[in-house]
């Protein structure tokens, strides 16, 4: 897929978000009909919303082809309720889950609500261990390089864990109508992203340009985490001609 200039980071450059959108669809259509109890991983949040719609869409022509189909949720905001509109889980069961039809034996999430947030993270990297790997990871790219919840910071947790949110990441567009923003989070770490057999990461707006320049620079460092994804050897970044560094670029 695309013109990366490695064989393990991959980048392909569409045209529009919907472009971006329908190539992730099909990414994971593809892999579904080969893998059909496939595990995917996957991101709350804005951008990755249309593939997800166009997920359900494809479901209502291929039932059988969601039948077996496992998701994971590769984070959450910690100390809301649990139901709480403002979750990853509220998000995703909106979009992928209740569209798609995935059973709740099908689905392992974070728990918000959980009484003991480093003891929720150590039954996630156990279910992790007896269930996965990943099959695919989609994944979103911070302004700052963040993936899911790891922060750019001078170490980075390998494994789930409750991470301290920076404070963009407080200020992210789900959390706007709360009173009180979450000051941690629940993420799978980096070692457990890189431990997926095919990552996906969807980026576009030209907010992120700036973001995807510096991705695009094969320097690994803690202090812009989404670097790790070129230790990865088969991981491919969709991104639309707005987030583009080089609007020249073809896909």
């Amino acid at each position: 897929m695309g013109n990366g200039v490695t064989s393990g980071l991959r980048t392909q450059v569409l045209d529009t978000y919907e472009a971006v959108s329908g190539a992730a669809a099909e990414f994971i259509c593809t892999e579904l009909e080969q893998r059909p109890n496939l595990l995917l991983c996957v991101s709350a949040g804005a951008t990755p919303t249309r593939t997800y719609e166009i997920l359900a869409a494809q479901r209502t022509r291929q039932p059988k082809l969601f039948d077996r189909l496992r998701v994971l949720q590769v984070d959450e905001w910690a100390g809301l309720g649990l139901g709480d509109p403002a979750t990853c889980a509220a998000d995703l069961r909106r979009k992928v889950l209740d569209p798609l039809r995935i059973s709740p034996d099908r689905f392992r999430a974070l728990r918000t609500d959980a009484t003991d947030l480093e003891a929720e993270c150590d039954r996630m990297r156990d279910w992790l261990a007896a269930n996965g790997p990943i099959d695919i990871c989609i994944l979103g790219l911070g302004a700052n390089g963040h993936v899911a919840m790891n922060e750019p910071a001078a170490a980075l947790t390998p494994r789930a864990h409750v991470a301290a949110l920076a404070e963009s990441s407080r200020n992210h567009g789900m959390l706007k109508d709360l009173a009180r923003k979450p000051r941690y989070g629940l993420t799978l770490g980096m070692a457990d992203i890189l431990g997926s057999r095919r990552v996906l990461m969807l980026v576009n707006g030209s907010r992120k340009r700036p973001a995807v320049k510096r991705l695009m620079k094969p320097q690994v460092t803690t202090r812009f985490p989404a670097s790790f994804l070129w230790l990865h050897p088969d991981a491919t970044v969709l991104c639309d001609r707005e987030a583009a560094p080089n609007s020249g670029a073809r896909g």
